[in-house]
């Protein structure tokens, strides 16, 4: 019989074991930002609603101040529904003209 160990070292194994390390820490990045919903409902950071909407977090002050946007403050910590946010969003789109 012609048997062959195979090593780390034979490139067939080598291109393996990169795309295992390379799911392993695509799924720890994932696993890190996962945030379970709450009754159904996703709870966002005003640091998470400034990036998503690519404003400032002095912006959001002045939209909460000016009650553009629905939040919660619970125990000095702001938080927003992603549903409210997307309602906004729906609710200021605007068609472009034909």
């Amino acid at each position: 019989m012609n048997e062959k160990v195979l090593t780390a070292e034979d490139e067939r194994i080598a291109t393996a074991l990169q795309a295992l390390h390379k799911g392993a820490k695509e799924v720890s990045q994932l696993a890190q930002s996962y945030r379970p919903p709450l009754n159904g409902e996703r709870y966002l950071t005003d640091k998470e609603v400034a990036e998503r909407l690519k404003v400032s977090r002095r912006t959001l002050q002045e939209y909460r101040n000016d009650r553009k946007l629905p939040f919660i403050l619970f125990g000095g910590k702001v938080l927003y529904r992603e549903t409210d946010i997307q309602q906004m969003l729906d609710e200021n789109y605007k068609k472009a003209m034909r």
